[in-house]
């Protein structure tokens, strides 16, 4: 799981008013004997003296017993904690596109980002939607690994239970007409190539969430569990190879019995798959993106300006997406 013999791994700089500097020092003090090796970057003197400056990733690993190593942005920051400034934009999107780049020239293995305040960035010139935007972006033009479909689909990872929302951050209503076969089977693809390459499932199962109550009861209750979700998971059980059960009801979908089941939770709507995911695990739940060429993973949790800079920042889930990162990134190099 650890990269004690590969690339370290490449974490963003974040919001630097929210509390990524602070889990980031948390982790290193977690990780510091055991791994995996991670360096920043960053402003160096986000991190007081837990930061080593480094020249380069490959100079990560002999700093890493004794600091935080870190890759200068050459720009110095200026962070209030509690508060987001625009300022700060261009260095959270340089600390983006830095560790993509090392990532994809092999001199990073993965990249973990610490959470960014999007509405800050957007202030300051940002032009995507979001970070999983931005990042499809930045490898748009790299190969992907053989075999392997392009498209980012959110996961949800905990130790108990993955899942995959198919709509994000919609309304309701627009998620519903977003809704198609085609896209189900597209995502679900994504989801199961990644489940064999990427977590080392040789025989992936699926569960597919219903949209209406009880899955619709036959129509009953709403037609888009017979006449969009079942076609699309009959194709599924024809040509992904993996063993595919939907759609389901997704109030009895996760009770420990049902969990055991299968290997991820496809679900119609970003509600139906975050809640069990955050009531499961809060603070050990990892963000993962599918469907790039790089490996990439988050705490799956926001900036937390309220409580920034006050000590009691919880890295658990950054943590969790370090280690995640390091293991899927072995599984690709191996």
């Amino acid at each position: 799981m650890t990269t004690r013999h590969g690339p370290p791994i490449a974490l963003t700089m974040g919001e630097p008013g929210g509390v990524g500097p602070e889990i980031a020092c948390k982790a290193y003090e977690a990780l510091r004997k055991s791994g995996p090796v991670f360096f920043a970057i960053a402003d160096p003197a986000l991190y007081g003296s837990h930061a080593a400056l480094i020249r380069s990733p490959a100079a990560a690993r002999e700093a890493f017993a004794n600091a935080l190593p870190v890759v200068d942005l050459g720009a110095s920051v200026k962070a209030t904690p509690g508060r987001a400034d625009p300022a700060s934009a261009p260095a959270v999107i340089a600390s983006i596109e830095r560790a993509v780049a090392l990532t994809l020239a092999g001199e990073a293995s993965a990249v973990v980002t610490n959470p960014i305040q999007k509405a800050s960035l957007i202030a300051g010139g940002f032009s995507h939607q979001g970070h999983t935007e931005f990042l499809e972006a930045l490898t748009g033009g790299a190969a992907m690994p053989s075999g392997r479909r392009r498209g980012a689909v959110m996961m949800i990872a905990g130790p108990d239970l993955r899942t995959v929302p198919l709509t994000i951050h919609l309304p309701v209503r627009e998620a519903v007409g977003r809704i198609t076969a085609d896209l189900i089977v597209e995502k679900a693809m994504i989801v199961i190539e990644a489940l064999k390459a990427d977590f080392g499932v040789r025989s992936p199962r699926l569960a597919i969430s219903g949209l209406n109550p009880h899955a619709g009861e036959g129509g009953a209750i709403g037609t888009e569990d017979r006449d969009v979700i079942a076609p699309a998971v009959e194709r599924l059980r024809r040509i992904s190879g993996a063993r595919v059960a939907g759609p389901l009801p997704a109030d009895t979908m996760f009770h420990a019995a049902a969990r055991e089941t299968y290997d991820v939770a496809l679900c119609m709507l970003h509600d139906q798959a975050l809640i069990p995911a955050k009531t499961l695990a809060f603070h050990e739940a990892v963000n993962v993106t599918l469907g790039l060429p790089i490996v990439r993973t988050s705490p799956d949790h926001g900036t937390a300006l309220d409580i920034a800079g006050k000590g009691v920042a919880n890295a658990s889930s950054l943590i969790a997406a370090i280690r995640l990162a390091a293991a899927m990134a072995a599984r690709r190099s191996a």
